[in-house]
């Protein structure tokens, strides 16, 4: 069901927008700019994470690696996959043989109009410390994905917020019971 009232922005910022339509709320992304999330699988089948703070949350995170599409100046028409591996080397120090578009996704549609392009890195090769750029402060965890369910746990037990992404590999576990 479409609503033809007028949109009519709040508040607009460098990078996110707030906007309404009739008694909906929502955040927009500035400029068009999008998210890359990157699955990292490495050969001994061990997944690349990341902790980092998160303002919103007031806590770490712990999370895929990610970031933004085109939002340095100038980069406006950034292609995905070539974000996801500039993201991946950066927060992970990990450099990836092939990265393959899992397709467009919608973070919490019913208030963000965020998409992000989920990405599977492939043939993974360490190249640097990895840590993200000044004043991220990233931690990576390689961690065995037979260990996943256990890591995550404990990663909660230590206070964490754990991004709704690390779902997609928390599944079968979640789904077959504890």
């Amino acid at each position: 069901m479409m609503t033809d009232e007028p949109e009519e922005i709040r508040w607009a910022g460098k990078f996110i927008t707030a906007r309404t339509r009739g008694k909906w709320e929502y955040v927009t992304r500035a400029r068009g700019i999008r998210a890359a999330v990157i699955v990292a699988i490495d050969d001994a089948d061990h997944v690349l994470l990341v902790e980092q703070y998160r303002v919103p949350l007031q806590r770490l995170c712990l999370e895929l690696p990610a970031g933004l599409i085109g939002d340095d100046d100038g980069g406006e028409g950034e292609d995905a996959l070539d974000a996801a591996a500039r993201e991946l080397e950066e927060e992970t120090g990990y450099r990836a043989a092939r990265i393959e578009s899992l397709g467009e996704f919608y973070s919490s549609p019913g208030m963000v109009s965020e998409s992000f392009t989920l990405v599977r890195a492939h043939g993974l090769t360490k190249v640097g410390p990895g840590g993200g750029t000044e004043g991220e402060n990233i931690t990576v965890h390689r961690v065995a994905r037979a260990h996943l369910p256990q890591f995550v746990e404990m990663a909660r037990a230590r206070g964490l917020g754990i991004d709704v992404r690390l779902l997609m590999l928390l599944a079968p576990h979640l789904l077959e019971g504890k």
